[in-house]
């Protein structure tokens, strides 16, 4: 989300005078906003923290320069998607994080195709070259169950951030054998974490809005924040899971993890990394590694 770049970047000690300055007008005009009316507030927070912020710059990878080009509609928008070694048995499909897109990931793909996978890996809504403005986890959701519908059996999966918390919802919902093999890198694993945390950004400590914006997902996504969790949606979820967060990561809190981890899932192994944050970690030489040797 928009809030959760913003996040980031105020959780840094030496912030650039522009991005003190858009903090500091968000905070302002969310101070006049809640004044005003507390429904216009929540829902110029809630189209705040659906928008990404900024689509990821063009970069082709020389990997990509060799994928095969994919695309459907979805909800009227175009999502585009990249395909390698096809056809296979094996098959993984890589997700990104908000704000990102397919293309940051290509380290793991050349690895993947050496090992004989078929591998996937799509932009989502709003990011990328896929089409929309905006995106929240239901339509996260409904990309990834499109494209195991579209190009699956998909088995594997490997998820970053709020792609961690998509897939999750995904196969809570979509039957799939014992042996699928999910790895979640720094996911995003408490929405309500993150509600909480962008609200605190902003100091929007007006309980009308907050109100307002929890009403808002209510009628727009059809249930309460708290539902939106990788700890609940777990529970639901037969694959085996690697799990590898940073206890460090100033976006999606390590002690959301701790609860998850506390509960002693089986069919969850947990890697914990120290200094790696919320990105360095996807890219991080050894994490690769322990990942080709999960799948």
């Amino acid at each position: 989300m928009l809030i959760q770049e913003l996040l980031n970047i105020n959780s840094k000690v030496r912030m650039k005078l522009s991005q003190r300055l858009a903090i500091g007008y968000i905070r302002t005009k969310f101070k006049i906003l809640s004044a005003l009316s507390a429904t216009r507030a929540a829902e110029n927070a809630f189209h705040l923290f659906c928008t990404p912020y900024l689509k990821s710059k063009p970069y082709t990878p020389a990997v990509f320069e060799h994928a095969e080009r994919l695309s459907f509609n979805l909800n009227n928008k175009n999502i585009h998607g990249f395909r390698w070694n096809y056809p296979q048995q094996q098959k993984v499909l890589i997700l990104h994080g908000f704000g990102s897109a397919a293309h940051k990931f290509h380290h793991l793909v050349q690895p993947l195709i050496d090992k004989g996978y078929e591998v996937l890996a799509f932009d989502a809504p709003a990011h990328g070259l896929s089409d929309g403005n905006t995106v929240n986890v239901i339509d996260y959701c409904a990309m990834i169950k499109q494209v195991m519908l579209l190009y699956g059996p998909i088995d594997n999966f490997i998820a970053h951030s709020f792609g961690g918390i998509a897939v999750s919802l995904a196969l809570e919902e979509i039957e799939h054998p014992v042996f699928t093999k999910v790895v979640l890198i720094a996911p995003a694993t408490e929405t309500l974490s993150a509600v909480n945390g962008a609200f605190d950004m902003l100091r929007l400590n007006n309980k009308k809005v907050r109100t307002a914006f929890d009403n808002i997902i209510l009628k727009i996504i059809g249930k309460e924040a708290a539902w939106f969790s990788i700890r609940r949606a777990v529970k639901n979820i037969t694959a085996s899971i690697l799990w590898i967060h940073d206890e460090d990561d100033d976006i999606t809190p390590f002690k959301d993890v701790i609860q998850v981890k506390n509960d002693n899932p089986p069919n969850i192994k947990f890697v914990i990394t120290k200094g790696l944050g919320h990105k360095r970690i996807y890219r991080d030489k050894d994490v690769k590694e322990i990942i080709m040797g999960f799948l």
